[in-house]
């Protein structure tokens, strides 16, 4: 081999080494990336084990608003010595605390703050800043009931672009390169839009005139100009479809002691689009699960409820349509008075692989089935997917195979507190499903 040969051969090699290296060091990331979570939240006055076996240490500071000061006032926290010891407190003398996560941490609080740790994975390679909340304790009443939905749109919304046939028996598409499949009409040349009906008789009514649009479009508002077609019937057109509501049965997560509610785990998103719909007001209603279409792998079932859109079947407003769920104020005169107390939370880091129960409404009542808690994902993008439950209710699976839809926001409970609320059924595998954290949802 001459000298060339060896030094390609060498450079070869570091290549590959450098490569290998790399490659290591990403495995080693995804590995333990998810391990701890981006926020964790503690209860205040309370001491708590964090044992998260992960081999990353670094500081914790309390936050202030206007800087990252010492966190002196976070009594008892810092790194346990193997079997869950605590530090001891040294407010005042130390501008941080160290934390190990190779070992089992013990922390307290006593005040509501905020705290963040930035931690370094084998206490060298930059791992995570971790926010740290400390929070009063919560007592929620589990729900369970099936309810009925309905949702109306801030504006009208756009779900699809088409064309039709003018007069002249041309193909036009006004609307197509003003206006996008998402897109929520506000106003017409300045009117508010209050349904779509008015939009169609604005439409209508334009005689063939441009009009200036008030749209809102990934959360910004701007102007556009669409000019209208006649169609085969003289009738003035844009060639969009549009939708003003929508409606469906889910199930109530909780209830709190001032009335307010959570439901579903999960937004509720246009069909055509898949986007989180702009809730202007919502109802809640009563509803009767009258049929069940029963799930199998590859064919997620469904609850059929009946709903009767009458004003003395209102249980409920819903003020909120976000990512975790809806939300909003039970109308106590009305709903039906859960049998069930008030019970506390469980904190992501308190979820246990293993037995829980889901309160789903199949039959009409809310009942307790039994499931499994088989993976806990304490920091998933996907907050709606944070925990996978397995059906193991022999009674449930009968009557439903499992998870199906309808049964968004069943509660989960495990060891007597309230973990979350299922939100999806595993299409491949009827008898699984995803839950949220409930402190997400609490947190939205």
């Amino acid at each position: 081999m001459t000298e060339h040969q060896e030094r390609r051969y060498r450079i070869f090699l570091y290549i590959i080494l450098i490569a290998a290296t790399i490659a290591l060091t990403i495995t080693v990331y995804l590995t333990y990336w998810d391990k701890i979570p981006s926020t964790i939240k503690i209860r205040a006055g309370v001491e708590q084990e964090l044992d998260f076996k992960v081999p990353v240490s670094g500081k914790i500071y309390r936050i202030k608003e206007e800087a990252v000061t010492p966190a002196a006032s976070l009594p008892g926290a810092g790194q346990g010595d193997g079997a869950g010891g605590t530090a001891e407190d040294t407010a005042g003398s130390i501008e941080s605390i160290p934390i190990d996560f190779a070992h089992k941490v013990k922390v307290k609080a006593n005040a509501i703050d905020t705290y963040q740790m930035d931690l370094k994975l084998f206490g060298v390679l930059p791992y995570k800043n971790v926010d740290v909340e400390v929070i009063q304790d919560k007592m929620l009443i589990p729900s369970g009931i099936p309810i009925g939905i309905y949702v109306k749109t801030s504006g009208v919304l756009v779900v699809g672009i088409g064309e039709f046939e003018n007069a002249e028996g041309k193909k036009v598409s006004p609307a197509k390169y003003a206006l996008q499949k998402g897109d929520y009409i506000l106003q017409v040349n300045g009117e508010s839009m209050e349904n779509k009906k008015h939009f169609i008789r604005t439409v209508e009514a334009s005689e063939g005139e441009s009009m200036v649009l008030t749209i809102k479009r990934n959360n910004e508002t701007t102007e556009v100009m669409v000019t209208p077609d006649a169609n085969q019937n003289k009738e003035w057109k844009m060639g969009i479809w549009i939708r003003d509501n929508a409606q469906g049965i889910g199930t109530m997560t909780y209830e709190d002691t001032d009335s307010s509610f959570g439901a579903l785990g999960h937004g509720i998103n246009d069909v055509d689009t898949s986007l989180l719909m702009n809730l202007e007001e919502g109802t809640l209603y009563r509803t009767e699960i009258v049929g069940i279409t029963r799930g199998s792998n590859g064919n997620p079932g469904e609850l059929t409820g009946f709903i009767e859109y009458d004003s003395d079947n209102v249980i409920g407003e819903i003020t909120e349509n976000t990512e975790e769920g809806i939300f909003g104020v039970c109308d106590t005169e009305k709903e039906e008075v859960s049998s069930l107390e008030p019970i506390p939370i469980a904190l992501k880091q308190e979820i246990e692989l293993g037995p829980a129960q889901i309160i789903c409404s199949v039959t009409g009542t809310p009942e307790f089935y039994d499931v499994e808690i088989v993976e806990v994902n304490l920091d998933r993008d996907n907050i709606n997917r944070g925990i996978v439950v397995q059906v193991v209710d022999e009674k449930l699976l009968t009557l439903t195979g499992g998870i199906i839809q309808g049964m968004s926001g069943s509660p989960i409970i495990q060891n007597g507190k309230l973990v979350g609320a299922v939100t999806h059924v595993l299409v491949q595998d009827s008898a699984r499903g995803y839950g949220i954290f409930i402190e997400e949802m609490l947190g939205h």
